[in-house]
């Protein structure tokens, strides 16, 4: 008996900790048919001209020292079909690439778990551009997490908060803005245990110019915290 209520335990704090690398990862940059085709315009919230450029920089506030650094993501001139839907595919200088697709104003991000989360895929739907400011969208998913027997449920809850707004980042002055909030729960936690703010803001042909998340999980003895924000440094839109 005591056996079980420890192995029940450790497999909550292994659940837990998966979960907050869940939560980071799905904040980062960041009904469709086949025939879907992506809207590059600059009417859109992506760009998708080959040699296209944005240096982002990342700063990690979870310690008294702040660490920084950058990266580069850059367009290609390739496209790819995942699950009936066409995703544009970017370079990123830390090694790895991000695939994203706009259809008639819903943006997706196809991307896979880290291997410690098991690797498996899934796509996030990150802007609805085609909705009035106010609305929001709820995504659930499912991650299946190594050593515990059920899937994890994660539920993704967006809000626009403002749309057509103009913001500055790094002295650069952007219009047609729109702005993101984001929550991120589970029912394996209680509300009251985790606390998100996040934060994400999309120019009009350019993408994601700024994003910050904030995450605060106090539970079973488990204290942990997530600060970093991300601006656009400079881009070079072809």
């Amino acid at each position: 008996m005591l056996k079980g209520i420890f192995i029940a335990y450790d497999e909550k704090n292994i659940t837990m900790r998966y979960l907050l690398l869940i939560f980071l990862f799905t904040t980062l940059f960041i009904s469709c048919k086949k025939d879907d085709t992506i809207d590059g315009t600059t009417a859109a919230y992506i760009n998708i001209a080959a040699g296209s450029t944005w240096t982002y920089e990342e700063t990690n506030n979870d310690t008294g020292t702040p660490g920084t650094s950058t990266y580069t993501v850059t367009s290609t001139d390739k496209d790819t079909s995942i699950n009936g839907r066409n995703y544009h595919i970017y370079d990123n200088s830390r090694g790895n690439r991000w695939y994203l697709n706009n259809n008639n104003g819903e943006y997706y991000q196809f991307d896979s778990l880290p291997g410690l989360l098991g690797g498996g895929v899934f796509e996030r739907l990150y802007l609805k551009s085609n909705i009035e400011a106010g609305s929001n969208w709820v995504q659930s998913i499912n991650v299946t997490v190594p050593n515990v027997p059920l899937p994890v449920p994660v539920t993704i809850t967006n809000n626009i908060v403002e749309k057509g707004m103009s913001r500055t980042v790094n002295s650069v002055a952007y219009n047609n803005v729109i702005h993101v909030s984001t929550a991120i729960s589970s029912a394996l936690i209680p509300a009251s245990a985790i606390t998100t703010s996040i934060n994400s803001y999309y120019a009009q042909g350019v993408g994601l110019i700024e994003n910050s998340t904030q995450i605060s999980i106090n539970y079973l003895g488990i204290e942990q915290e997530v600060n970093l924000q991300t601006r656009l440094l400079s881009s070079t839109l072809k």
